[in-house]
């Protein structure tokens, strides 16, 4: 049979208002999470600059490789995102806004969907990518977003 134990310390708690090591570092640590993932995940800061994304992230979106991403605003920088018609056209500017990333930051609650994105120069069918968005939070405010994906 398994042994166990179990050992109880005092914990620190910090005083009301004081903001802990965890949370005026948030938006950091998830950054170099995210730069370090195997999975494919993207961090976004609040004004939509790419701040990490995941190398699987990168080829997923058909993007390159981070260090082209990073830096640059998140539809600039190469996202192809196109609607689910044969047609197979570009996203228009309210589409966009509604795509998870970009949700989860101006909602500020979790945001989930479908994308079909398109390589440059591709004009095969695309990828479905789900996207599941959460908001990151600094100081209590919404300071980015953090969005996992995978292949469909």
């Amino acid at each position: 049979m398994a042994h166990v134990e179990l050992s109880l310390s005092e914990v620190f708690a910090p005083t009301t208002g004081t903001p802990t090591g965890q949370e005026s570092d948030n938006f950091g640590q998830w950054s170099s999470t995210v730069s370090h993932a195997a999975e494919p995940c993207l961090l976004i800061d609040a004004e939509t600059t790419v701040m990490a994304i995941s190398s699987s992230g990168c080829e997923l979106l058909c993007l390159g490789a981070p260090e082209d991403v990073i830096g640059h605003p998140l539809l600039e920088g190469g996202l192809r995102l196109v609607d689910f018609t044969a047609n197979r056209s570009e996203l228009t500017e309210q589409d966009t806004d509604k795509i998870p990333p970009l949700l989860a930051l101006h909602s500020g609650r979790l945001a989930r969907g479908l994308l079909r994105v398109q390589g440059p120069g591709d004009d095969g069918p695309g990828v479905t990518v789900d996207a599941i968005s959460t908001p990151v939070l600094t100081d209590g405010s919404v300071a980015g977003s953090l969005t996992f994906f995978s292949a469909v």
